[in-house]
């Protein structure tokens, strides 16, 4: 089968890539012809483990190619990925206009049987308006609801081995290729889930909603923690060992951010209202998420006082997570915004963000070429992004480097009774003293 991925972002790339490494040939579309030349010379914009020696393999067969002429590479294919940005507007809304730009195109550009793949994520209801965009067409075709499931950083592995494939169609035939183009990711039993499309739309904002919901609700019993005396890394492990709940996304820290979880919990709230539903809990998870970008900064201020001029603080990780050199809706940025805004100074350090920062922040912040560096003089150390890398620094070499050892540790990475007896003054989150 031929296949065409319109889209060259996180999830175009990662599919494309993948696609063609099952023995498919495939052809990623996208209208910035800069990019485009970049990956035809083997050059990954996005920083994703394992993307790109797989990209240049690919493409050294011939399986996989790049093209700005969308329209051509929709004539040929037997099946088009639509995997473009759907971003948040500023009501909460998700923006598919590029979406139906694409449906358009289709519409134009069928010279055979295909079937459309919805890969971007998308409210509930927009297969059916692909269906009416695209309309009355001289082949056959089908809209499949087919979202995507990846995280960043492990985007190639969740892929290649997925929990579950959901595919939400309508004709019979539809569901028959897109069990073929599966079927050698499912050979260890995963779930194949068929169903509609709506149903299939709504399992990826209810999928992404859930996983909020916990980070919201371990971020605000960090906060009880803090209340009433007790350690959140007791509760957590009390809790997770729970079979009906697990350990997983359990872990307290300085809010989630990514292109994901904001913009889908933003989504969901604002198509539910369409329908005339209130989601009291996913606003809560919203808010909460708001607020918990504040808790480290507020921590700073309430240490070292409301004005922090003449103070120099450090901050390990910008990413909003590791393994990505993503910083949209960062937690770093709200961070490094208090703190500037107290009057501080700022120098920070991320193993793979340095770019995406400086094109973000540009000379408002200061940039270290490694963990050390960054926390030499400063009056405090942020840890905000838990890259491997930061979790056993050299504390007697830390606590030299800072002109005041104080550490606040964002993630709940460090052992608090191990920092104190190096010298170093801790403050987690929702954590006890040391003895």
């Amino acid at each position: 089968m031929d296949l065409c991925v319109v889209g060259t972002g996180y999830v175009g790339l990662v599919v494309g890539v993948c696609m063609a490494d099952l023995g498919f040939r495939v052809v990623c579309c996208d209208r910035e012809e800069e990019k485009i030349n970049a990956l035809r010379a083997g050059q990954v914009p996005i920083y994703e483990p394992g993307l790109e020696p797989i990209l240049r393999r690919t493409q050294a067969t011939g399986r996989l190619s790049f093209t700005t002429d969308t329209a051509s590479a929709i004539q040929r294919a037997d099946v088009v990925y639509i995997a473009v940005g759907t971003p948040g507007l500023p009501d909460g809304s998700a923006d598919t206009r590029g979406v139906m730009a694409v449906a358009a195109l289709i519409a134009e550009n069928m010279r055979r049987r295909v079937v459309i793949v919805i890969k971007s994520t998308v409210p509930v209801g927009t297969a059916d308006a692909v269906r009416a965009h695209v309309g009355e067409a001289p082949f056959p075709y089908d809209v499949v609801s087919n979202p995507e499931f990846l995280k960043e950083g492990a985007a190639i592995d969740d892929f290649m081995r997925p929990d579950r494939i959901v595919i939400g169609h309508r004709e019979p035939w539809a569901r028959e290729v897109m069990e073929q183009l599966y079927a050698g990711l499912v050979r260890t039993g995963r779930p194949i889930f068929c169903m509609d499309n709506r149903s299939a739309e709504l399992t990826k904002y209810a999928a992404n909603a859930m996983l909020a919901t916990k980070i919201s609700f371990m971020n605000e019993l960090s906060r009880v923690c803090e209340a009433v005396g007790a350690d959140v890394d007791w509760v957590r492990r009390g809790v997770g060992s729970d079979t009906r709940i697990g350990p997983r996304f359990l872990f307290p820290g300085v809010g989630y951010g990514g292109s994901c979880f904001p913009k889908d919990v933003k989504a969901l709230i604002d198509f539910s209202r369409a329908a005339g539903l209130e989601l009291r809990i996913a606003q809560a998870v919203e808010d909460v998420n708001a607020d918990q970008k504040h808790v480290l900064a507020d921590k700073v201020i309430r240490r070292f006082g409301g004005d922090l001029r003449g103070l120099r603080f450090c901050l390990w990780g910008l990413a909003f997570k590791p393994q990505t050199d993503d910083m949209r809706e960062a937690p770093s940025l709200v961070i490094i915004d208090r703190l500037l805004a107290a009057g501080a100074s700022v120098v920070a350090y991320d193993p793979e963000a340095r770019h995406t920062a400086e094109a973000v922040l540009g000379d408002r912040v200061s940039y270290a070429t490694d963990a050390v560096a960054a926390a030499s003089g400063a009056d405090a150390l942020l840890l905000v992004t838990e890259w491997n890398e930061f979790r056993n620094p050299d504390l007697g070499a830390l606590r030299a480097a800072l002109r005041q050892p104080v550490v606040f540790d964002g993630r709940n990475i460090y052992d608090p009774a191990e920092l104190s007896a190096a010298g170093l003054e801790y403050h987690g989150l929702g954590r006890l003293p040391p003895a």
